[in-house]
């Protein structure tokens, strides 16, 4: 059996983890504050959460850890739920995505671990030491992307949609703007000056709900249930550099402009940087000023969609599981 711990930050975890356990020959059980994603082929145990609102007490311990507060019964709580797992003897690996802390007490368990790698500068004590841990570091990017350590795995991207057989763009000079649930750095008035600035294409916004003013081409959406048909229907895409959402927008073989959001360890700027190095798609650090964006897109479409083929193959979940089996298995 496998333990898989999901992160609870934002949905690209849990997507990845359902994308990669469907394709396991393994049986696997699930560990997450989050609910269990549609269609995971296992027992799923929820742990209650370690973050409640209130100041925490040194939850680095002096920079030796992420997040471990002082006195939180919540975190006490969690780890022992999690230990329960572990101590089940037919577990014969844990794959965490992401935490150093289940990563440590996985290993400190007499598990071997797999971490769920992350791009940007992981040269932090906590990351080390997790890294070191590991048995291997999956990477969901392929070798285009940021390099990995000796024991690193590029599978590729992970995408719920691979294997599915993209349209040719539309040719309607349309955009879709795609967010995530992890936070957004990019206001409501950017992307109202975006628009009103690229008057001959038509914008769409999907993602958390947003004010719905704006010029005639720009059209918000909110939470879409069909993210695969937004996708084919767009020239252009829009998003941010979490890794779930450039996977969704790789599988689509969509020419895209990656905006990087501020996250820890400056791991969304590295993916963009990556994907614009290697000519995949237009990487910007920060929203390009209105008067940029008719150049910004020109160049998206100039580059198109068939480069994420350095970056996705199709078969990266399958080619993560294969690695996962062949670690439980040992």
């Amino acid at each position: 059996m496998i333990g898989w711990y999901v992160h609870h930050h934002g949905r690209g975890h849990v997507h990845r983890a359902a994308t990669i356990a469907a394709r396991l020959r393994t049986p696997v059980v699930g560990l997450s504050t989050l609910p269990a994603p549609d269609g995971w082929p296992g027992e799923w145990v929820p742990l209650p959460p370690d973050v409640d609102g209130s100041v925490p007490r040194d939850p680095t311990a002096r920079g030796v850890l992420h997040w471990a507060p002082l006195g939180h019964p919540g975190l006490r709580d969690r780890t022992a739920l999690i230990s329960r797992v572990l101590a089940r003897p037919e577990l014969r690996l844990v794959v965490v995505d992401v935490s150093v802390e289940v990563t440590l007490l996985a290993r400190l368990s007499g598990l071997p671990v797999a971490v769920m790698a992350q791009p940007g500068d992981r040269t932090d004590r906590p990351h080390r030491t997790a890294y070191d841990l590991a048995e291997t570091l999956l990477a969901p990017w392929s070798s285009a992307g940021p390099p990995l350590p000796a024991r690193g795995v590029h599978v590729g991207a992970i995408s719920r949609f691979d294997g599915r057989e993209p349209p040719p763009p539309p040719g309607r000079r349309r955009v879709l703007v795609l967010w995530g649930a992890g936070g957004i750095d990019v206001t409501p008035d950017d992307l109202r000056a975006a628009a009103a600035a690229t008057p001959d294409w038509a914008w769409e916004v999907v993602g958390p709900a947003q004010e719905s003013a704006g010029p005639a081409n720009l059209r918000w959406r909110g939470w879409c249930d069909d993210v695969w048909a937004a996708l084919c229907d767009a020239d252009v895409v829009v998003t941010h550099g979490g890794q779930n959402a450039v996977a969704e927008v790789a599988a689509a073989r969509r020419a895209a402009v990656v905006v990087s959001q501020v996250r820890p360890h400056g791991e969304q700027h590295a993916t963009a940087l990556a994907l614009h190095r290697a000519g995949i798609a237009v990487g910007r650090s920060r929203w390009p000023a209105a008067g940029r964006w008719p150049s910004v897109l020109d160049d998206a479409v100039a580059r198109g969609g068939e480069g994420w083929t350095q970056w996705s193959s199709g078969d990266g979940a399958a080619r993560a599981a294969a690695v996962l089996d062949d670690l439980a298995a040992r």
